[in-house]
């Protein structure tokens, strides 16, 4: 499988993203725990929003620019539901504001599930 590398997001909600801005970086739980911040291509993204977050309409898909990160990117497997080619990016440092390009909100349809964000052309 071949993956954008140059287009990446992460998941959070938009709580979450203004807690990050004063620190100047967003510091998820999985950081600690796994030594890493979970991030998505724009066309993965969806299943872990639907695994984890079906039907919240308070999330936001942070766009970002890898060449901005402080850490290692590794691609890795997802979880045992994943297809089993997929590999998902996974920062291993803090993920800086600096490296955010734009913030847009995740909705999901009127299931309560989620598709692949649109990005849009305005900041």
């Amino acid at each position: 499988m071949t993956y954008d590398t140059h287009t990446l997001v992460h998941l959070c909600t938009f709580q979450e993203w203004e807690q990050a801005r004063p620190a100047g970086e967003r510091r998820p739980p999985s950081l600690a725990e796994s030594g890493f911040v979970h991030l998505s291509t724009p066309d993965q993204v969806h299943l872990p929003a639907n695994r984890l977050f079906a039907g919240r309409t308070d999330l936001v898909v942070l766009w970002l620019d890898p060449a901005r990160f402080t850490g290692e990117v590794k691609w890795e497997p997802g979880v045992p539901s994943d297809p089993a080619s997929m590999l998902f990016p996974h920062l291993y440092a803090p993920l800086t504001c600096a490296s955010v390009l734009d913030v847009r909100p995740y909705l999901p349809g009127p299931d309560g599930m989620f598709s692949t964000p649109d990005r849009g052309t305005s900041r």
